[in-house]
């Protein structure tokens, strides 16, 4: 491969990609090229650089399993071209990518950086332009001809973040995500630090495979106090439904009402598989520790540990959809596939 570093960036959507129109003030995509021409700073890199643009752009709010895969097969498509990837994506759904992606990529040896930004880029204080420009120094950072990062991960905000252990926390400032469970795979300030006792580097990485195939019929269900019966039992007894994620309190704790405990029991019955996630940012679940968890252990629901919601349903979705049997999703589900739980 060429010594020259090379980075492909793929715009799938987002505000990094807006402009504000003149008239009626609404943000509306722009082209790709327009990005580029925003960003000038790129072309000092020296680095030779390839770009994609879905068309059309995708609001991140519209963000689908097929798009997952759209995404993967055109990394996979170039990934002998390229050191490394960045991706640009609005805001909201990136964590929810960044974990699909991670399960969908076996043996990865290069950086898959997931950024996007607050403010359009074209905008004075955006915050496009540092996410951008340092997702991309990233992206093609490499040690000894192996990449510093070989990863899916989210850039934001001088932070780089294992994209499976991410959730966005805030919607205006531009500290938009946090991983409360899992340290920073970088900083940026005047030099980039990498954490490389943090990163996951391939021991024997043998040739990329792309896994596609997602299964949507899963729910989130989430715990609040006043939850009522009618709505359980009519969610858990859906049609086709395969698997729920159930946003449990504190370290897995759900109320002690017995209708819902055999709810619950009746859709593990019907083979549903039922994983236990906390609505805790940081933490973990620990079934069994209090009487409210003890339940749902001796039903057979699944612990996700210290899994954040969007890597339990995007793993959920993804094993699902790979034609196991309920008893190896249930076991998968309990392992680390690519650093989203504590082992």
């Amino acid at each position: 491969m060429n010594q020259q570093p090379s980075v492909l960036i793929i715009y799938t959507g987002g505000t990094i990609g807006m402009a504000q129109d003149p008239v009626t003030g609404t943000l509306a995509p722009v082209r790709f090229d327009q990005i580029l021409d925003e960003v000038p700073e790129l072309r000092k890199f020296g680095y030779r650089i390839g770009s994609v643009a879905f068309t059309p752009p995708i609001d991140s709010s519209n963000m689908t399993p097929a798009i997952w895969e759209k995404i993967a097969l055109t990394i996979q498509r170039n990934y002998n071209l390229y050191d490394g990837f960045v991706i640009l994506h609005g805001t909201d759904t990136m964590a929810y990518t960044a974990s699909a992606l991670s399960y969908m990529f076996v043996n990865l040896s290069k950086p898959i950086i997931l950024t996007g930004s607050q403010l359009p880029i074209g905008t004075i204080r955006t915050d496009g332009k540092e996410n951008l420009i340092t997702a991309v120094e990233i992206a093609a950072a490499r040690k000894n001809g192996e990449a510093l990062v070989p990863e899916v991960c989210i850039y934001f905000d001088f932070n780089l973040f294992r994209g499976n252990r991410t959730v966005k926390r805030d919607a205006e400032n531009f500290s938009a995500f946090v991983s409360e469970n899992y340290p920073p795979l970088a900083t940026a300030g005047v030099d980039i630090r990498y954490n490389t006792e943090f990163i996951h580097y391939p021991g024997n990485a043998g040739i990329l495979k792309v896994q596609t195939g997602f299964d949507d019929n899963v729910f989130i269900l989430k715990m609040f106090p006043g939850i009522g019966r009618k709505v359980v039992e009519s969610v858990l007894g859906i049609e086709g439904l395969k698997g729920v994620v159930l946003e449990s309190y504190g370290s897995g704790n759900v109320p002690t009402s017995k209708w819902l405990i055999q709810a619950i029991r009746r859709a593990i019955r019907h083979n549903v598989i039922v994983l236990n996630v906390s609505q805790c940012q940081g933490g973990s679940v620990q079934m069994g520790q209090y009487e409210t968890s003890l339940e749902l252990l001796n039903a057979g629901v699944v612990s996700g540990n210290d899994m954040t919601t969007e890597a339990a349903i995007t793993k959920l979705m993804f094993l699902l959809g790979q034609g196991l049997s309920r008893e190896e999703v249930k076991m998968y589900l309990r392992r680390s596939l690519c650093g989203e739980i504590r082992e």
